[in-house]
């Protein structure tokens, strides 16, 4: 099924869904029994079938037949195979740094409060992870037959930047998963998935040449797109019902602050606060700060910059997409009837409130030190190769471009695009462009790029002869010019360029 038709498939899917919630529900479930039903026979047809060719072959007293049967029952058994090892998987474990009562003691009694309220299982596991995140995994220990440990996992940046009221909206909203029995649905669901993709990707090579594997391929294909977006429109619904649990539980007012907060401090977390951590690695060998013993700081005093009306306009006009079943801000808000206001900032963040005294800075210690090991090596590395470069751009620019050969050109223009800017790095470009044996794929793409800074539309043709000229450079070529002419002459002439090199593939 090609992309425009999926999604055409989940918007009428979405209209049943809104429409009657619990009789889509219901056929849902039915189509996930059915590809029980379909698995579990298709597992005793293969079962039976390999005892009739055993019986057969021990009747047989012909060789020639005997070898035949032998192949035919090596192949049905390596499907058998694929079929209960996907079945019988266990999946690993969310990973995070458990957190036990005494850590966090109003914490946990909010979770007994949940428990008293909403009639739910039990949260067999609290996880403390370095995300700017919350989330419920029920962990299945003996495959799609069951046995589920629950694991309440809780990013420390999301507690050093939330208020209080809002941390229960987000302990609700993660618990009302368990309660409508979303999560164990989506862990089952996973699991078909998984199934289904590694029996096709075990039957693909051999379609051609049995026609069982051909019909179950031919099968897979037909099933796989509805079922994938019958379940993806049920996981959506999900997330709607699962912020009315959060109304419920803390109100209307903290559920759409922690749906607007969540969204816009996300938001800057991942464009601002991570990336501006990072460069500090092109001017110093340690990091000036750790970033999370810094973040709650960094929240506070950068609240004028991540929570703006422009921020907040960007975030009410972006639209569901098909990659995350989590619904639109807007969406989210209308369901639960509240107008999108900026949040207010935080005095007293979760982590103060939620946890006991000294755990906070305990964690951010824990977490810093666990940062700095995973990152240790690439931060030096990053410092060292900075510091060389710009010693080499010295070098090289000490000298007259005139004089240097094609590449020590080549390098300098390189760096200078890559440590400075386009304009900095034009003279060098320009230079190598005019010298014989100059004009190469990789100068047609530096070349490109300071054309298309400078806005000149000639800047494409360059990037389009780097792209065709050298496959390493195809991406970053076809990207920088897919932009250009989107923001330049719309998408319609963008998309035509892309697929004048590329025409097998659409930009995402």
């Amino acid at each position: 099924m090609e992309y425009k038709a999926f999604e055409h498939l989940v918007r009428r899917l979405e209209i049943d869904s809104n429409s009657s919630p619990e009789a889509f529900r219901r056929k849902v479930f039915a189509i996930s029994l059915a590809a029980y039903v379909i698995l579990f026979g298709l597992l005793a047809g293969l079962l039976a079938l390999f005892a009739m060719l055993v019986q057969w072959a021990i009747e047989s007293h012909r060789a020639f037949a005997m070898i035949k049967t032998g192949l035919a029952g090596l192949f049905l058994l390596s499907l058998i195979f694929v079929i209960l090892r996907v079945m019988l998987m266990r999946l690993d474990p969310p990973m995070g740094r458990e957190l036990v009562r005494e850590e966090a003691p109003k914490l946990f009694d909010i979770l007994d409060k949940l428990y008293g309220k909403l009639k739910g299982p039990r949260i067999d596991h609290v996880l403390v992870t370095d995300e700017y995140n919350a989330a419920i995994v029920q962990h299945a220990r003996f495959g799609i037959f069951g046995g589920y440990r629950n694991y309440l996992l809780v990013g420390l940046p999301f507690l050093l930047g939330s208020a209080p009221k809002e941390m229960l909206a987000v302990l609700a909203h993660e618990y009302g998963h368990l309660c409508g029995d979303h999560a164990k649905g989506s862990t089952r669901i996973y699991r078909q998935r998984r199934l289904f993709v590694a029996m096709y990707e075990h039957l693909e090579s051999s379609a051609d040449d049995n026609v069982l594997s051909a019909a179950i391929v031919r099968a897979l294909k037909r099933f796989f797109p509805y079922y994938s977006a019958y379940t993806f429109v049920l996981s959506r619904q999900d997330e709607y019902e699962a912020d009315r649990t959060a109304v419920e539980m803390a109100g209307h007012t903290a559920t759409s602050q922690m749906l607007v907060r969540a969204r816009l401090l996300g938001d800057w977390i991942a464009r601002d606060f991570w990336p501006s951590m990072y460069e500090n690695a092109d001017r110093l060998e340690k990091p000036p700060f750790m970033p999370f013993s810094s973040m709650r700081l960094a929240v506070k005093a950068n609240y004028d910059e991540w929570a703006t009306r422009k921020a907040l306009d960007g975030a009410w006009s972006a639209r569901s997409g098909l990659d995350d079943t989590h619904p639109c801000l807007r969406e989210r808000l209308d369901a639960i009837e509240m107008a999108p206001v900026l949040p207010p900032p935080v005095d007293t963040c979760a982590a103060d409130i939620l946890l006991a005294s000294g755990v906070g800075k305990k964690l951010e210690a824990e977490l810093d030190q666990d940062w700095w090991e995973v990152n240790s090596r690439g931060w030096v590395h990053r410092f060292r190769h900075v510091q060389n470069s710009r010693a080499r751009i010295g070098e090289l620019s000490a000298a007259p471009l005139a004089s240097l050969p094609v590449q020590d050109l080549m390098e300098l223009a390189s760096l200078k695009l890559e440590f400075e800017d386009t304009a900095s790095a034009k003279p060098a470009v320009v230079e190598l462009m005019k010298r014989p044996g100059g004009l190469n794929p990789r100068a047609s793409l530096m070349y490109g790029r300071v054309l298309v800074a400078e806005g000149d539309r000639r800047g494409v043709d360059h990037l389009r002869e780097a792209a065709l000229n050298e496959p390493r450079l195809l991406e970053e070529a076809v990207q920088r010019g897919y932009q250009f002419l989107l923001e330049r002459d719309g998408e319609a002439v963008a998309k035509r360029w892309w697929g004048s090199i590329v025409p097998q593939d659409e930009p995402a």
